[in-house]
């Protein structure tokens, strides 16, 4: 007796997923190979980045929060005008 054991087609997701998941793992070992084992970066040196960017972000809104307010409590300054400005001639504007 024969038994007829044939595989069942594997679907376009399941091909997929398999696809990534062997790109992944050559990236890894790819990344691993350049940087070294020691130098991966991990979801959690990532999201130390992350934080770190956002102090930098925060403490820069605060100095520029703060230089404005430097600015507005001076009050305005007065400039000297440089003096009524003479309107020119249409002749003399264009040259021929």
């Amino acid at each position: 007796m024969a038994t007829d054991q044939t595989l069942p087609a594997a679907g376009f997701a399941e091909v997929s997923r398999a696809l990534v998941a062997i790109a992944a793992e050559v990236v890894t070992g790819v990344q691993r190979a350049m940087v070294g084992p020691g130098n991966v970066r991990t979801a959690r040196d990532n999201a130390w980045s992350a934080i770190q960017a956002d102090r930098a972000r925060a403490e820069a809104r605060a100095a520029t929060s703060r230089a404005v307010a430097a600015i507005v409590a001076t009050g305005p300054r007065r400039t000297v005008a440089a003096g009524p400005r003479r309107a020119r001639p249409v002749a003399a504007t264009v040259r021929g």
